[in-house]
């Protein structure tokens, strides 16, 4: 999916997936129909791909701030990326 939001190109295809809610359940990846998933482009901008199964809904693309990428990215449960290699710096000490 290509969406322009904000005068910049967000391109499915090009970008990254960095963690999502995607798993397999033996006959498909969709969590009731719904996956998100957190994408990071090639230029360090994050961004969520929605994508839906149930008619008279959408896929959808928004963009986000790298504090709301880190926020998703902790919330979703499979993580492709580890957080440095996402965020570029290791994840602050507890």
């Amino acid at each position: 999916m290509k969406r322009i939001i904000n005068g910049k190109r967000y391109d499915t295809e090009k970008a990254d997936t960095v963690a999502t809610n995607a798993y397999w359940d033996g006959s498909n990846h969709d969590r009731n129909g719904r996956t998100t998933s957190l994408m990071k482009t090639k230029n360090g901008r994050f961004f969520l791909y929605n994508t839906t199964r149930w008619q008279g809904e959408i896929n959808t693309i928004e963009p986000l701030t790298i504090e709301e990428a880190k926020s998703h990215y902790e919330d979703l449960p499979v993580q492709e990326m580890d957080y440095k290699e996402a965020f570029g710096e290791d994840p602050e000490e507890a």
